[in-house]
Parts: C-alpha cells; sequence; structure tokens
C-alpha cells in the first residue's frame, strides 16, 4: 500500500525511513489509488479511576499496543490514556495545551498525564504538535518511541460558538480544521500501517451536536457529523484489513461543557463514564465497526439510520410537486412493516424498475402556488 505524503517537508525523511521499515511502502505522490488492493484539548483535574480488571477472569489486555491519543491532557483523553497504560498500553499522550478555542500552546497539560501514567508503573510519551499543522510530528512520536501503532482515539478538538448569523468564516473553518480534517490527517498517516499489519482500532469522537444540531454550533455540528461519514466509510474500506473504526457521540463533563451545564449536571457525566466503550472498541475481540454510540452518564446506547417505507411514484411527466404534496404523509410513514435500518444506499435499479410501471401519478385538489413571483439564484 502506498502511503500519500506529498505535503511533507525534509525535516520528515526520518519518519518515511523508519515507516519503511516497518514495511509501509511511501510515496511522495498525492494521487495514488489504494482500491487496486482489495483540539478536544480538555484540562480537567479528575483522578484516574481504579483498574477493576479484578472484575473479569479475562480482563482486556493492552499489553504491548500502541495507542495514539490526540486532545489527551484532560477530560475524556485524560481517562482514555489512564486506563488504556493500566492495561498494558503504551500511550502517546498528544495535547498541544492552548486554550479552549485552540489558541497558544504549552507542554503542561501532556506532561502531567504521563508523569501520572509513569507513577502508577505505566508506559507513555508526551507530544504536544499540532493535529492541523503537525500530524506527522504526533506520528512521528509514536514510531520513534514505541516503533509502531496500533490504536488511535481522534479526541482533539476546540469550539468557536456563535449563532449562524454572526458566525465567521474563519470561525466555522477553524473548527472543521481541528475536528474533521485533523482527524483525516493523523488517520491517513496511520492507515498504511494499519494495513501492514492487518490490525487497527480507530474511534471518531463525534458529538449528540452532531447527531441532532444545537444552537449557536453550526461548525462544531457539521464537523462532528463529517466525522460519523469519515467513521462509516473507513469502516468499510477496512473490512480487509482487519480494521475497525466506530464513532462515539459522549457526553461528559470537560472545558467544553463546563461552560453550558451546572454543576450538578456536571458531576454526573464524568469522563470515566465514557472510557470503558472505549476500550472495548479498540480491543482485539470488537466485532463492531461503522457503528456510533451515544454515550452518556452511565448509558451506552447505540444509534443507527432509519429509512421510512417511502412513497413511490412514477417518474414520468406526472411527477409533479403537487403528485408529493398529495402522498407527503407516505414519505415520513415510519410503518414498522416497511422500515428499513440502512447501512449503505438502496438498490436504486430495483427502484426504478418498479416505479416505472407505475400508473400516471394523482395530482390530487391542491394546486402549488406559492412559487409564482418567487426569485431563484442558482449558482454554479
Amino acid at each position: 500500500m502506498m502511503l500519500v505524503m506529498s505535503d511533507l517537508d525534509d525535516k520528515n525523511k526520518e519518519l518515511k525511513k523508519r515507516l519503511r521499515e516497518l514495511g509501509a511502502e511511501v510515496s511522495d505522490d498525492d494521487d495514488e489509488d489504494e482500491d487496486d488492493d482489495d483540539y478536544d484539548y480538555d484540562d480537567d483535574d479528575d483522578d484516574a479511576i481504579e483498574s477493576n480488571q479484578n472484575m473479569t477472569d479475562n480482563p482486556i489486555s493492552f499489553k504491548d499496543k500502541v495507542v495514539i491519543i490526540t486532545g489527551s491532557g484532560g477530560g475524556l483523553g485524560k481517562q482514555y490514556a489512564l486506563q488504556y497504560a493500566q492495561r498494558g498500553a503504551k500511550v502517546v499522550v498528544n495535547d498541544l495545551g492552548g486554550t479552549l478555542g485552540g489558541s497558544g500552546s504549552s507542554n503542561k497539560a501532556a506532561d502531567l498525564v504521563v508523569s501520572e501514567i509513569e507513577s502508577k508503573g505505566g508506559i507513555a510519551v508526551a507530544n504536544y504538535d499540532n493535529i492541523v499543522t503537525n500530524p506527522t510530528g504526533i506520528l512521528q512520536t509514536a514510531i520513534n518511541s514505541f516503533g509502531r501503532v496500533d490504536i488511535l482515539i481522534n479526541n482533539a478538538g476546540i469550539l468557536k460558538d456563535a449563532s449562524f448569523a454572526k458566525m465567521t468564516q474563519k470561525q466555522f473553518e477553524d473548527v472543521l480544521d481541528v475536528h474533521l480534517n485533523g482527524a483525516f490527517k493523523l488517520t491517513q498517516l496511520c492507515w498504511p500501517i494499519f494495513q501492514k499489519q492487518k490490525f487497527g482500532r480507530v474511534v471518531m469522537t463525534a458529538s449528540p451536536a452532531g447527531l441532532y444540531g444545537n444552537f449557536g454550533q453550526a461548525n462544531y455540528s457539521a464537523a462532528k457529523l463529517g466525522l460519523v461519514g469519515l467513521c462509516e466509510t473507513l469502516a468499510k474500506e477496512g473490512v480487509k484489513y482487519n480494521i475497525k473504526v466506530n464513532a462515539i457521540a459522549p457526553l461528559a463533563k470537560s472545558r467544553m461543557t463546563e461552560t453550558i451545564l451546572p454543576p450538578d449536571v456536571l458531576n454526573k457525566l464524568l469522563p470515566e463514564k465514557i472510557a470503558p466503550l472505549v476500550l472495548y472498541l479498540t480491543s482485539d475481540i470488537v466485532d463492531s465497526s461503522g457503528s456510533i454510540y451515544e454515550v452518556a452518564a452511565g448509558l451506552f446506547a447505540q444509534i443507527r439510520w432509519e429509512r421510512s417505507g417511502g412513497l413511490y411514484l412514477n417518474p414520468n411527466k406526472s411527477f409533479t410537486p403537487e403528485a408529493i404534496l398529495n402522498k407527503l404523509k407516505d414519505i415520513s410513514s415510519f410503518d414498522p412493516s416497511t422500515t428499513e435500518y440502512p447501512t449503505q444506499l438502496n438498490d436504486y435499479n430495483f427502484v426504478y424498475s418498479k416505479t416505472s410501471m407505475l400508473p400516471e401519478n394523482s395530482q390530487g385538489s391542491i394546486k402549488i402556488k406559492s412559487l409564482k413571483d418567487k426569485t431563484l439564484s442558482l449558482k454554479k
């Protein structure tokens, strides 16, 4: 497999060398086709939860696995790092150490997490690189320190909330850069290593805001749902390489939620309650891939798409807005006998073979007149 690295400069030659040593073929081209081979920079001072490995005869182990966790200087990422280390993983604690809005930097957050892990006998290394501008540096830390990478938790993020009418393009793009583009860049760098070793686990950190929307967070919501789409696609591409990719939509106490939720609610949403699912989803034994999980306060629930039985109309000249209006309720009818839970596109060849044989569409008794004298703008 080819690793696209056209945007890397000379300072990354050492990483290319190490990747080749691991068996990944590195290319400087950006147009390779792989189909032929069939910041949340949260700060949270909660103590680590005690290991519960004694609660089972066969605890899930991450011995000798190498985990990269972005934005792990606090909050959710910190809890992931502590619990992975408790179970034998070697952890790359990445945190830029910036503000919630993404400005500034500091080594302190990542260093404190590494020190806590090491004080308990674990193995970890700090990394302070920006996931947007230097994702290569994050991977390089893993390769130089531990010689491999097995698991990637895309957890880094920032907030720049504003109502849509007042949101600037920069606010929109900055949030997409960290959450979505940053996850894309680092995952793509890790991908050929996962392919070569026939093992990889990736968790995308989505959000209830991405699934359901949230006032004042158009940028954040768009980025988080984008991660869901990325997850679903990578899950399909990773099947033959034993790469499992899942998305979580957590609600937990962090810098991101401390400004919008009252203290009594936050105390019920400790980040420790999210970590068990993340560890399971990245274990050797997990079957799930391409799935979305909503997680909060001890609830672990899978989210799935639902498709109504739908309305079938003949796509001829009688296919008009009035024909849809006449049977609009059929489109939104989720009758249990016809509802589907899809994981891929419908078979539209079959759909057309069915709809093209239907009679003329009824136009009903109501004529749509509200479009008269309206101005339509089409932008190419």
